[in-house]
């Protein structure tokens, strides 16, 4: 009984080291998001945002010696008097928080976009009214949001998860489905119909374009329902042509890993290998602004982020349609180099 047992333990985990997709999933996976989690929160305290200050700001200005040092370690600081564009850069997304100070008050103006700078904002500036003396304090913080205060968190939310699942369904769709029908030697019959090939390409690009408005139609109606209530920005129609431009990006991605990959499960892990992380890597889940310099640098050629961020604008920020044309541009100069590339690698039979 014991010899048996020795034999079907040895043979249980031979079977598991051969089986690449399990034992990917089961130790390369979990690794590899410890890595990148490791990496985005090994320096993690107090996140350090940007802001600018408007004028002088007496409670700022009398932070002096070690306390400005502390402080700098938390707020990067600059100087402003145009209070106008200060805010628009906080509205944009450029900056974390404007602040300016009007006799006994001091105004923090900052976006709801970004609840963790947010958060940080409004912990320090707090901390500063109550030390500036008195009981009350001298100073009284007047927190304003550059937003609509009738918008809620949804409005954030919904074009990260919404980038997240155009990528995932255009990838996957397109991995799969080239793997699948190379095994079944599907695509071997249909090169040999009098199928065009150019027939074939478009029908997939078609399919893909066709499930990312559906997810698009069915985020947004959920999203809008008064239970969570959505309110776009005026100029959210653009982010059809972003989110097009976007599933074109992420399908030539997938046609490349259907491209390489031999075996459905081989395509699965590489589609994961390649999304999931850049889905954190791109804002879709959490901000990138306490990451290292270098993976925020990094996350800038990824094209989720780009497509991430043009939704934001448009759905959410109140920009206009022409202001996502550069990421639009760099969407479909992903699509067409990596369309290029997986022409290049296409194989109609199993090698």
């Amino acid at each position: 009984m014991t010899r048996g047992f020795a034999s079907l333990s040895k043979a249980m985990l031979r079977g598991f080291v051969r089986d690449r997709t399990a034992l990917f999933f089961t130790v390369l996976f979990p690794l590899m998001f410890l890595v990148l989690f490791g990496g985005l929160f090994k320096d993690q305290g107090a996140p350090r945002v940007q802001i600018e200050q408007i004028g002088a700001v007496p409670v700022l200005d009398a932070v002096q010696g070690d306390d400005r040092a502390e402080l700098s370690k938390v707020l990067d600081i600059t100087r402003t008097d145009d209070a106008t564009a200060a805010v628009r850069k906080v509205k944009d997304g450029d900056i974390a928080a404007a602040v300016e100070q009007r006799g006994d008050q001091l105004v923090v103006h900052y976006s709801a976009a970004d609840t963790v700078r947010a958060a940080t904002v409004r912990s320090v500036f707090n901390q500063l009214a109550l030390q500036s003396g008195g009981a009350p304090p001298k100073v009284a913080l007047d927190m304003r949001q550059v937003e609509d205060t009738s918008l809620k968190a949804i409005q954030y939310v919904t074009p990260g998860l919404l980038g997240w699942a155009i990528a995932t369904g255009a990838t996957f769709g397109a991995a799969m489905t080239l793997v699948n029908w190379r095994r079944k030697q599907i695509l071997r019959r249909l090169r040999l119909s009098p199928v065009r090939t150019s027939s074939i390409v478009t029908a997939r690009v078609v399919v893909s374009l066709g499930v990312a408005l559906l997810q698009t139609a069915i985020f947004l109606g959920v999203a809008s329902l008064p239970y969570f209530g959505l309110h776009l920005a005026d100029a959210w129609w653009m982010s059809i042509v972003v989110i097009l431009a976007g599933t074109l990006s992420f399908l030539s991605i997938g046609l490349l890993a259907g491209a390489l990959a031999k075996t459905e499960e081989a395509a699965n892990v590489m589609v994961n290998l390649i999304v999931l992380p850049m889905a954190f890597l791109s804002g879709s889940f959490f901000p990138l602004d306490n990451a290292p310099g270098w993976l925020r640098g990094f996350a800038e050629i990824l094209p989720l982020r780009h497509l991430n961020t043009a939704m934001l604008d448009v759905m959410v920020r109140g920009k206009g349609p022409l202001s996502v044309l550069p990421e639009v541009g760099i969407l479909l100069g992903f699509a067409v180099v990596l369309s290029a590339i997986a022409v290049w690698r296409f194989r109609w039979d199993e090698v």
